[in-house]
């Protein structure tokens, strides 16, 4: 009989996490669910363990972290985070001591959501900072690690972007145009992503892998 795993979410309540979280919890490959945030998501299912964390101490919540596989789905913008500063905790600082800390903790698989064009050397800011969150992460002895790379995501958010909402109503239209190298270009839904996440832990695959946007929707469909 295959063993019935914890899982462990951080980010739960964005737009691929809000996803990923109902996911892990209609699996039955999951027998608890263990959810990470700042504030309690407007969930209640027998599976689910909420933990009120703050992501400054994380080490200090280690005892509560035990899982064998981490969904990781932290992220903001400059905007939002009000500046380069905290940007850079949000998406490199906190995802990181996640990692290491579940990594200590025995968690086997690691999963996280990190963007297309990700490169430590890059000058873009955001680019420069996920491509040292993907570099940081993959020095953990996880058995598994999945660094996964969308495009533009599109779905409906609790908060309003303007920029990203515009960008995806003048993309969606040009997808079907995309074919053969322009194709990781394509807009991907965030539901998309949440199922390759859920279909890259089932498979167990030792090493690091890294997903393109084009990737993750084709395998999204086998989920």
């Amino acid at each position: 009989m295959q063993k019935v795993r914890t899982a462990l979410i951080a980010g739960a309540s964005g737009l691929v996490g809000g996803h990923l979280i109902s996911l892990l919890l209609k699996s039955e490959r999951y027998s608890q669910i263990i959810s990470v945030g700042r504030h309690e998501l407007p969930l209640i299912h027998p599976k689910l363990d909420q933990q009120i964390v703050n992501f400054d101490k994380i080490k200090d919540y280690a005892a509560d972290m035990v899982a064998d596989d981490v969904f990781c789905c932290l992220g903001t913008t400059i905007k939002k985070a009000g500046s380069k500063e905290n940007f850079y905790k949000v998406d490199h600082t906190y995802v990181t001591q996640l990692a290491e800390t579940t990594a200590r903790k025995g968690a086997i698989q690691f999963l996280v959501v990190s963007a297309m064009g990700a490169d430590p050397a890059s000058f873009v800011f955001y680019n420069k900072v996920k491509g040292e969150m993907e570099r940081d992460v993959q020095q953990q002895p996880f058995n598994s690690i999945h660094i996964f790379r969308p495009s533009l995501l599109l779905g409906e958010r609790d908060e309003k972007r303007t920029g990203e909402d515009l960008a995806g109503k003048l993309m969606k239209p040009l997808s079907g145009l995309m074919v053969g190298p322009l194709e990781k270009y394509k807009p991907v839904e965030a539901e998309a992503v949440a199922k390759a996440m859920l279909a890259a832990a089932k498979q167990e695959t030792p090493g690091k892998h890294i997903h393109p946007s084009d990737e993750i929707a084709r395998t999204a469909t086998q989920l």
